[in-house]
């Protein structure tokens, strides 16, 4: 992995792109998604501050567990931009998803410890399905196919 020298605080698109393990085009769709920020200098090219490098981690490591774009963008709102993040800075916003987290773990245990009863059925039964409906929860509040659990706004 490339090493950036102390004396440079600000790192290219490419350079950030070797040191992240993110796609330069992942970079500038974060950018346009306000998740990090560049300056341009005077013959337009991006400039990222050396703290981008923790962003970017940060936001590889939340969505490979699954945190919404939107979630992730107003978790980074909240981290100063004049300084490195530190350690509780980043304990603190990880410690407020614990919840959602602990709700996706719940989901993929009953996934995986029911899958093998849709394997042969197909019917994905509104009444019987422990994956679609369980403990026929929708029968209880709804009527008709509405399987998709409503979202909560934030």
């Amino acid at each position: 992995m490339p090493q950036i020298p102390e004396k440079i605080h600000e790192l290219t698109v490419g350079q950030l792109s070797a040191r992240s393990g993110a796609a330069v085009s992942a970079l500038h769709f974060y950018e346009t998604k306000g998740l990090i920020s560049s300056r341009r200098t005077s013959g337009n090219q991006r400039r990222y501050s050396r703290d981008t490098l923790r962003r970017v981690a940060f936001i590889r490591a939340a969505q490979r567990v699954g945190i919404p774009l939107a979630t992730i963008r107003d978790a980074l709102a909240e981290l100063p931009e004049e300084r490195t993040p530190t350690n509780e800075d980043w304990a603190r916003l990880s410690a407020a998803w614990r919840t959602e987290l602990d709700e996706r773990i719940k989901q993929l245990g009953r996934l995986r410890d029911h899958l093998t009863d849709c394997i042969g059925c197909g019917c994905l039964s509104l009444e019987n399905c422990v994956l679609s409906n369980p403990d026929d929860v929708f029968g209880e509040r709804l009527t008709g196919s509405r399987l998709m659990p409503e979202r909560k706004e934030a």
